[in-house]
């Protein structure tokens, strides 16, 4: 076992720090004695420093199993630029690339190979994994093989087969967010050996203020805090489509904002974020898939303009925010109409047993699927389209399908990445009295150097390095591998995103399908319990946030945090009132007109005040935009 100070040695040397935070220096020890581990970190708690450590203090190969690319590029790049060797494997490399990093991890020349969950189920990468040294195995954001987490992925499971190929690798699962019952999932579907050790970070950030805004016009009060909160931000929406309205509601209000969702380019995808990070953009309205790997240790607020459906994926996102320790702010707006809409995510999540057989049977027909086949056959499949044809809603169509998935009916994978591929149509001697412009011979000349398979089959290619290599835009790679294809010189398949479905057996009668009770019931059953936390957390004004939080993630708390929402009223509230400020009264009548308009005497009687002290307490706050009176019913409301 290596000693603290060879432990400190390496930490300094690297990454020029004089200690470990909280739980890093005891995670590394277990590591290193061998124990499987499970850490719980909370968001910004240093997690890639517990695995990062061992890997350079062991002679080996650590895979690390992560669930983004974005996420493998940032510590990739990140432990390139302190010296660390390590690589990523993705779809985007050529075979030739992939081949150098599998060979360089097989002879022990790097310490770190990243990869996706996804890629444990190649039988072409495992045949090469079983050549490696593999010496520690990390899980990173693990509540994702947990059934009950809240992003649950089916590829997280295969990890465990691992173990049968290094049974003395010690496996170190690493999460954010993970109730109890979600961390003692995690370590039986890891396999977790006898002596396996559990660390338990604070999910207690003091640092980062739970505000909760009780209203009705959620742009106006959102454009009203990004205004009185400086620094850059984030603010999570539902959709796609309120991404980009509400971003162009900040632009015109004079706020710097872009919108984020999966459903752009990966180019996109990286302007967009690289300009945020640089801070060329301040506010970045994204829905969920900005999530996991977003890592700007200056985000000052946080703001969900729709609640999300459970504290696990709010506790994430929130936690996005003062990764720098510095005073930051958690806000959720939230309209009266929020808590039905939770709860209506219950039903959609899971539609009646019996839309999900019809569903069944539409699949079939549509894919022209015949009783008794189907097993092992590929689909391609457009959502869209079958919903189009079969007059059905999207998301119930979508839910329905995953419900089949986890039943065991069909493999339906939403989204799958296809990298760019081409082959060469005509023979070299052809290309001797090929003419083209300028432009589009150096396009093809680099191709010709940096690809050498092209002539026998189709290879795997990224416009970005052949952009890269001859200093132009990808767009302009992209369009003269277009006109290569036209003249029929070449055959380029651009890169693709295709959902499909898989069947695991042949096509069978809809009435015949069983849906297991712990894949219908028992999952519905743990929504409805989330959902409910999560209106308790938004909705129930009595009790502290951090206190609600913290109970949930089955941590004691040492009583209100006394920063939060509740906090501060309740702090006003029980100052006598001769001892109440004009400021105490200001925050008082907020805090109160946000939970309900009021008309001047109903206000009058809830601060214990006649109605002319009331009036003058209002003209401020009125004049500030704080309160609002409106002038038909004559009721206050506060933003």
């Amino acid at each position: 076992m290596c000693t603290t100070d060879a432990m400190l040695d390496v930490l300094r040397e690297h990454w020029g720090y004089d200690g470990f935070r909280p739980m890093q220096a005891e995670i590394i020890s277990s590591v290193l004695s061998g124990h499987d581990t499970l850490g719980l970190m909370a968001t910004g708690g240093g997690k890639s420093i517990t695995f990062q450590v061992p890997a350079l203090l062991t002679d080996g190969l650590t895979l690390v199993v992560t669930p983004l690319i974005s996420l493998m590029k940032d510590q990739v790049d990140n432990l390139l630029s302190h010296g660390i060797r390590a690589y990523f494997l993705h779809s985007a490399l050529t075979r030739s690339e992939t081949r150098l990093i599998v060979d360089r991890c097989r002879l022990g020349k790097t310490r770190l190979l990243y990869v996706s969950p996804e890629k444990l189920r190649s039988a072409a990468f495992i045949s090469d994994l079983k050549q490696m040294p593999v010496k520690i195995i990390v899980v990173d954001e693990a509540h994702c093989i947990s059934q009950w987490g809240y992003d649950f992925r089916p590829s997280y499971l295969e990890i465990v087969s691992l173990r049968k190929l290094f049974p003395d690798a010690p496996v170190l699962a690493l999460t954010a967010s993970a109730t109890p019952h979600v961390a003692e999932d995690i370590t039986r579907c890891l396999g977790f050996r006898p002596g396996a050790q559990t660390f338990r970070l604070t999910f207690n950030r003091p640092n980062i203020n739970y505000i909760v805004r009780h209203t009705t016009l959620k742009a106006e009060e959102l454009t009203h805090i990004l205004r009185r909160v400086g620094g850059c931000g984030i603010v999570y929406v539902r959709s796609r489509k309120r991404t980009r309205e509400v971003s162009d509601i900040l632009r015109i209000n004079g706020i710097s904002a872009d919108y984020y969702h999966a459903g752009l380019s990966a180019e996109e995808k990286n302007l967009k974020q690289n300009l945020w990070k640089d801070g060329n953009t301040r506010i970045m309205v994204a829905t969920t898939a900005f999530g996991m790997g977003i890592d700007k240790p200056d985000v000052r607020v946080v703001v969900h303009y729709d609640p999300p459906t459970s504290l696990e994926e709010y506790y994430q996102e929130a936690g996005r925010a003062g990764r720098d320790g510095n005073p930051s702010w958690a806000v959720s707006l939230v309209a009266p109409a929020d808590k039905a809409t939770l709860s209506r995510r219950i039903s959609s999540e899971f539609p009646p047993k019996e839309t999900v057989r019809d569903i069944y049977h539409r699949l079939g027909v549509f894919l022209d699927v015949a009783m008794g086949e189907g097993f092992e056959r590929v689909f391609e499949f457009n959502l869209t389209k079958f919903c189009e044809i079969n007059g059905l809603h999207p998301l119930i169509a979508d839910h329905a399908l995953k419900i089949l998935d986890r039943s065991g009916y069909i493999e339906y994978v939403e989204e799958t990445s296809t990298a760019s591929r081409l082959l060469v149509l005509l023979t070299r001697r052809e290309l001797y009295n090929l003419q083209l412009d300028q432009v589009c011979e150096d396009v093809f000349n680099c191709i010709m150097r940096n690809y050498t398979g092209i002539f026998a089959d189709y290879e795997y290619i990224s416009e970005s390095r052949i952009a890269s290599l001859l200093s132009q835009t990808e767009q302009t790679v992209y369009e003269n591998l277009l006109k290569l294809s036209r003249m029929h010189v070449i055959h380029y398949v651009p890169r693709s995103t295709t959902p499909y479905i898989v069947y695991r057996r042949s096509r069978e009668e809809a009435k015949w399908v069983v849906l297991p009770r712990e894949v219908y019931e028992y999952r519905r059953k743990n929504l409805e319990d989330r959902v409910r936390a999560m209106q308790r957390f938004l909705f129930d004004d009595t009790c502290c946030r951090v206190e609600t939080l913290l109970n949930y993630f089955g941590e004691k708390s040492d009583g209100p945090c006394g920063t939060c929402d509740v906090c501060r009223a309740n702090h006003v509230a029980a100052r006598p009132a001769s001892a109440k400020t004009p400021a105490d009264r200001g925050l008082q009548v907020a805090y109160l007109l946000r939970n309900r308009p009021m008309t001047l005497s109903q206000l009058s009687q809830a601060l214990g005040m006649d109605s002319r002290a009331t009036a003058e307490l209002l003209r401020p706050l009125l004049d500030e935009e704080t309160v609002r009176l409106d002038p038909v019913s004559g009721l206050f409301t506060a933003e």
